[in-house]
């Protein structure tokens, strides 16, 4: 619904310019003074305002002024006849969204409106994207029930309420992203942007423009001043993921932006100011790197105000049910189709797999499974499930490690169900439960 107000003291005036608008919108109202108008905007909220300046009582920037505080997603459009440049300077100041001199040309009026309704329809779109990005990451869309995983849980909601920088760690695919935009999607600056950076993807000599941006000539290929992802993050928060795998000249550079909130350009010589919240992530083992003189200690520190370290998935394997039919109900959304059942044989060649890429992996997996899944059940013969390539490390667990992750393997196939787990087992049922309690399986 197209939806204008119209304020003029000169009734000619309001009558032509509701004639001529309405062809072009849905509904055109008007009102004689400021005061009808705030009436008319209080009763309901009008998509457009177009308003004269000079008016008896309120003028046309006192109602501006009014209107940016009680409705500020109403675009104003001021007109006058008296052509004066500080009328025209203060009232786009003051957040107008054009302004028209008197007399009006009525094709010019009509490019405007629809020029004003274009950009609120562009508002609209990024708005629902903002807000179904967002939805992928509510506190109620984290799931897994691993004492370990409702920790971390409690930690994005303690997060999303302040701005202290992160550093996440955890093998590749745990979902190191997933958790950082948990945090922004959940806190007050949500609506601000959310751009991750993988270190990796970059020579070190050019994340250091990508983020920072560089000016024109800084170095052969710079034709133009670039503006980095920290200028684009504005309030919101800049991901680094792989941090550990940045040069130490770069890790100097961060760690100032770090401690005092500014940056240089690359060939800049002046600093820019940054207000962006740092999350970091790391698949490497930091304190090593720190030893060996290729981590830097003090930013390290900076970076770790709060640390999360994300379990992998052969670890918290009674997490594996729950978490395949999340993954396979969110892409069955994405796929636009009926989300198929995972079939008890499906689920047991899953709960077998030691998922060395983790989530991402499992996500793979079922989203190809969702695909091929005919009679909306997925069976064994649609998962893919990788063997660990020729030559790959095994990892070496101890015997505690695979007494843990055979547990939840068979309380994943049991469902849950304790008799029937202990009888698989051949313990007794309150061994199982010591076991259980003993390994955080609950």
């Amino acid at each position: 619904m197209r939806h204008v107000l119209v304020v003029d003291d000169d009734a000619k005036i309001r009558e032509s310019l509701s004639e001529a608008l309405s062809d072009d919108v849905t509904e055109v109202r008007t009102a004689e003074d400021a005061e009808r108008a705030l009436s008319l905007v209080d009763e309901r909220l009008p998509d457009i305002v177009i308003s004269d300046v000079r008016m008896p009582g309120l003028d046309g920037l006192a109602l501006l002024k009014l209107l940016r505080e009680r409705a500020p997603s109403v675009d104003v459009i001021l007109m006058t006849a008296y052509d004066d440049m500080p009328t025209v300077v203060t009232a786009m100041r003051e957040g107008a969204i054009d302004f028209l001199v008197k007399p009006l040309d009525l094709h010019d009026l009509r490019r405007v409106i629809g020029k004003v309704f274009e950009d609120r329809r562009t508002r609209e779109r990024a708005r629902r994207a903002v807000e179904e990005e967002a939805s992928a990451y509510r506190l109620d869309e984290l799931v897994g029930h691993d004492p370990r995983m409702i920790e971390i849980y409690k930690l994005v909601g303690q997060l999303a309420a302040n701005r202290a920088n992160v550093l996440i760690r955890g093998e590749t695919g745990t979902g190191k992203e997933v958790i950082a935009r948990a945090i922004h999607y959940n806190s007050p600056d949500a609506a601000e942007p959310f751009i991750p950076v993988n270190c990796t993807a970059f020579a070190p000599t050019l994340l250091e423009s990508e983020l920072f941006g560089h000016v024109k000539g800084a170095f052969t290929g710079a034709v133009s001043d670039h503006r980095g992802r920290f200028a684009l993050a504005g309030r919101g928060t800049i991901f680094l993921d792989e941090v550990g795998d940045t040069s130490i000249e770069f890790q100097s550079k961060l760690l100032r932006v770090l401690e005092d909130h500014e940056y240089y350009p690359v060939g800049g010589e002046h600093p820019e100011r940054s207000e962006a919240r740092v999350i970091a992530a790391t698949h490497r083992n930091l304190e090593e790197l720190i030893g060996e003189g290729r981590f830097r200690e003090d930013l390290y520190y900076r970076l770790r105000v709060v640390e999360i370290a994300v379990p992998p998935l052969r670890e918290r394997l009674a997490d594996l049910p729950i978490l395949a039919e999340h993954l396979v109900r969110r892409s069955s959304e994405t796929l636009h189709r009926p989300a198929p059942v995972i079939a008890r044989e499906a689920m047991d060649a899953l709960t077998r797999h030691r998922w060395p890429g983790n989530v991402r992996e499992l996500e793979n997996c079922l989203t190809r499974a969702v695909v091929l899944a005919t009679g909306d059940v997925i069976r064994p013969e649609h998962l893919a499930i990788a063997p660990l390539p020729a030559g790959s490390p095994a990892h070496l667990s101890t015997l505690e490690e695979l007494e843990r992750e055979h547990i939840a393997r068979v309380l994943a196939a049991t469902g849950g169900h304790k008799a029937r787990a202990a009888e698989t087992l051949g313990v007794s049922r309150p061994r199982l439960n010591r076991l259980i309690e003993k390994y955080g399986l609950e």
